[in-house]
């Protein structure tokens, strides 16, 4: 088994149960270690630490597969497919379901999520990606699918020396497969949506709005493929306007509309969510309930303050634009910006708006997303859900 020893002093971040070293923190290798091994982390002095495998081309060097001096092999691959499933099977849907969270589930860069009876599957490092015929193995035997669909075409793939890819890895899939969430019916596109080609993580935020939209007039921004705006219409509000920069979104989300049979009363435009905030800001439009769920404003902390800046823009004018005693409910999924960062800025947009905020709830990625103390990278999602009152 190859070895690699760590720096004197970096061995702290193993202790404390983070599941990456970072290639800097190596001190050297024995035993003839090649990129994709499972390789032993040892200590300085040589102390076994952990079992992980292995890319000294990639920044996070080693990503932690066992505490514990065990093999590495098939049958680990297939006890940990079946513990990742079996948490789930006491609070989830398993057909509508992100299955495997890559680290909290102990299988580091795998992404796998269930949508009906089709899963689509990801590989983001070299050293998951030589398991993969053991993975599909496994999620076959404890799932049983119509078909397994890989989307490998995440740009983060390179930093690994991975190519990009998408295709078949089991059975059938067909190009639009049909699921529910919470009661709501949509299609998601696997092989050409964002993704995985539906945001799961955000699936008991989006049932978390039904007290607040009945009889509403809802403004739902980013809206995607309509995830948001076709909850709130199916908890019974009055008027919904979904607002996406993609015709594509938009247009795939009129057929969840009309799928729903809820075409009367949510509507989609196509729009920059930032101009439509702005015109409608000046404009004097006022709705009852405004929804922000835009994508990551950066993928790095270098970019953080321009980020921070986005954020504030978009909810100081969704705060001006809500009747006094309406509700913002307002998220990021930029992994950089951290719970109290997210909600600093909301109460600085809060004072420039001059309103008062009333917290309802403060949420984050849902259960089938589970989260390590241990790796705060691992929480991401935030959901401010806030009444907005007059000073």
């Amino acid at each position: 088994m190859p070895d690699v020893f760590l720096k004197a002093g970096k061995e702290k971040r193993v202790y404390t149960r983070h599941p990456w070293v970072f290639r800097s923190d190596i001190d050297h290798t024995e035993n003839s270690v090649h990129a994709g091994d499972i390789v032993s982390i040892r200590s300085a002095k040589g102390r076994f630490l952990a079992k992980a495998y292995y890319n000294p081309g990639s920044q996070i060097a080693l990503r932690i597969m066992s505490y514990q001096d065990e093999a590495i092999d098939r049958a680990l691959i297939f006890r940990r497919i079946h513990e990742a499933v079996e948490y789930r099977r006491s609070f989830a849907d398993l057909r509508s379901c992100r299955l495997v969270f890559a680290e909290s589930d102990r299988l580091p860069a795998l992404i796998v999520d269930s949508f009906g009876d089709i899963l689509v599957l990801q590989c983001l490092a070299l050293g998951m990606e030589q398991f993969k015929a053991d993975i599909v193995d496994a999620l076959v035997s404890e799932m049983h699918p119509k078909g397994i669909w890989e989307r490998n075409d995440v740009p983060v793939r390179k930093l690994e020396g991975l190519e990009l890819t998408t295709g078949l890895l089991y059975g059938q899939v067909p190009d639009r497969v049909e699921m529910s969430e919470n009661g709501v019916r949509f299609y998601v596109d696997v092989k050409q949506g964002q993704k995985t080609g539906f945001f799961l993580d955000q699936k008991e935020n989006r049932a978390a709005i039904a007290p607040f939209v009945r009889g509403k007039k809802v403004l739902d921004c980013f809206t995607h493929t309509g995830s948001f705006a076709l909850h709130a219409g199916y908890y019974g509000a009055e008027e919904v306007f979904g607002v996406d920069i993609s015709e594509y979104a938009c247009r795939f989300a009129e057929e969840n509309a009309r799928l729903n049979q809820l075409e009367g009363r949510v509507h989609f435009v196509e729009a920059n969510a930032f101009d439509l905030l702005a015109e409608e800001s000046r404009g004097g439009t006022k709705y009852d309930v405004i929804i922000l769920d835009p994508p990551a404003f950066t993928k790095s902390k270098s970019a953080l303050d321009n980020a921070i800046r986005g954020y504030k823009e978009i909810n100081l004018r969704a705060m001006k634009m809500i009747v006094p005693g309406g509700y913002l409910i307002t998220c990021s999924c930029s992994q950089h910006v951290s719970p109290q960062m997210f909600k600093s800025m909301i109460s600085d947009a809060a004072g420039d708006a001059k309103v008062l905020l009333r917290q309802v709830e403060f949420r984050t990625q849902g259960k089938d997303h589970p989260i390590l103390p241990a790796a705060p990278e691992t929480e991401y999602l935030k959901c401010g859900i806030y009444q907005v009152m007059p000073i």
